[in-house]
């Protein structure tokens, strides 16, 4: 399954999109790796998801990443005694540690860390932002704040914070049992954190997961930017969450932030997903918006790693349709005159490495003899990482003896990965890379190829090889 487009494409799974045979049709179209949102799955449905991932996956003779998306802590305020009120702008009104009924004056906040953290001038959204009010003063037990916009507030309705830094960190205890439950699969790829704000939320996950996944780290909230470099570095992926990050910092903030990130993550060379709202009409209807279409094309103009499709593939009404018009957006975007040159102008300098110093020579040959595929072999992931850092014009084979490495790196830019042995010398080595590149369709006799690989063979982390090679009329190597 050769896919015409670098970028990758993460679907999640849900009500509308929980069989095998709908699971297919989602990977048959365009879907590279699969989303579960762990906020609306039990760990029995986890697991039976994951079952049909990998029977898709075994079908399709493909490695499917998998991502588990831990909920994070979610912050609401409690009920009121008739459902909801109607508030006047400028009027005080208080959240308070009293377990009771709420009125027009005062509801119920069971969240004593906020009530602790929040000071006089912070900001306190609710409703995703449909209200907003202003903090006054707060003595640990209650906040009083005034109401800046909006009227209505009903129960139990999220609470954002934007100008506030909390002092818990991002497992709640649902989390928690959730990643016992994804780590005891040894089947998930990566694991999504939400509400990230500070480098020492990965802290823990990390302590817990001990490498058995990736770390993505979702970035939602303002303190996040903060301190987004170190961020960056203790993640193994990043997710740009729009959806919460344009609730609590400006709307119009929010494409440049994108940008940022997505080039931040370029720099340092990790994987970033830019998610949230991307084809959201075609939850319910078969076409697009020519807004969403833009927006859709200028994540991929960007060079971010994948687009992800949320309720569109969950419980939309279209998510096959969802699926494949968001690849072949991609796929025309990545053949527009101007793409080559938006992605050249990024390219951030190598690292002073001898896998930058190999990644940089492969493309810079790759581009200037016209070859037709960079094969890379990468056990732990860092060798097809850096390879698909460089952005090169022509297709990357990342082969790896490890399924996990495999499944892991499906989220990344332009590599297409291939489970294979490890070469045995360096004549099965050439040979094995010129096999596949002709049977995974990426080359025909007669082309050039170029390889990068570690001396010694099957030496993680060793790559200090490049080799250019002939594909022979068998498909093998020809000299």
């Amino acid at each position: 399954m050769k896919r015409h487009r670098k970028v990758k494409i993460l679907a999640t799974l849900g009500p509308g999109s929980s069989d095998e045979e709908m699971i297919g049709k989602l990977h048959d179209a365009g879907a590279d790796l699969f989303r579960i949102n762990m906020s609306h799955t039990s760990h029995d449905l986890m697991r039976t998801l994951i079952g049909r991932i990998r029977a898709v996956e075994k079908k399709f003779g493909r490695p499917i990443g998998i991502l588990a998306d831990l909920q994070g802590p979610k912050l609401r305020v409690g009920a009121f005694a008739n459902g909801s009120e109607t508030l006047k702008v400028g009027q005080t009104f208080t959240f308070d540690n009293k377990d009771e009924p709420g009125t027009n004056a005062r509801v119920y906040l069971p969240h004593p860390e906020i009530l602790e953290a929040v000071q006089a001038g912070d900001r306190l959204l609710i409703d995703d932002g449909r209200l907003q009010l202003k903090a006054e003063k707060s003595d640990g037990k209650s906040i009083v704040a005034t109401v800046v916009s909006g009227t209505k507030i009903s129960d139990r309705k999220g609470v954002s914070l934007p100008d506030t830094e909390l002092g818990v960190g991002v497992l709640t205890d649902k989390d928690r049992k959730d990643l016992d439950a994804v780590l005891a699969t040894d089947d998930v790829d990566w694991v999504a954190l939400s509400f990230i704000q500070r480098p020492d939320d990965l802290a823990e996950v990390r302590k817990i997961a001990r490498g058995r996944v990736g770390l993505m780290s979702k970035i939602e909230k303002p303190q996040a930017l903060d301190r987004i470099d170190e961020i960056i570095e203790l993640s193994d992926a990043l997710m740009v969450a729009r959806g919460d990050l344009g609730v609590e910092m400006p709307i119009e903030s929010v494409p440049g932030l994108q940008k940022q990130l997505t080039r931040a993550c370029r720099r340092a060379g990790k994987p970033v997903v830019v998610a949230t709202q991307m084809l959201e009409s075609m939850i319910s209807a078969p076409v697009p918006t020519r807004a969403e279409v833009s927006d859709v094309a200028t994540a991929v103009f960007e060079g971010a790693d994948a687009v992800m499709l949320s309720a569109e593939s969950a419980v939309g009404d279209y998510p096959v349709e969802a699926v494949s018009t968001m690849a072949s957006i991609a796929r025309r975007v990545e053949r527009d005159p101007n793409y080559s040159g938006i992605i050249h102008a990024q390219r951030p300098q190598p690292e002073s490495t001898g896998a930058d110093a190999i990644s940089l020579a492969a493309r810079q040959i790759a581009e200037t003899l016209n070859l037709s595929v960079i094969v890379c072999y990468t056990s732990s992931g860092s060798t097809g990482l850096r390879a698909a850092r460089e952005r090169p014009q022509v297709p990357i084979i990342a082969l790896s003896p490890v399924i996990k490495t495999a499944r892991r790196l499906s989220v990344v830019w332009g590599l297409h990965c291939v489970v294979t042995e490890d070469a045995t010398d360096h004549e099965d080595m050439v040979d094995r890379a010129c096999r596949i590149a002709f049977r995974e369709e990426f080359g025909k006799a007669g082309d050039r190829i170029i390889i990068s690989a570690g001396v010694p063979l099957g030496t993680p982390g060793s790559t200090n090889m490049l080799r250019i090679a002939y594909i022979g009329s068998d498909g093998m190597s020809g000299h």
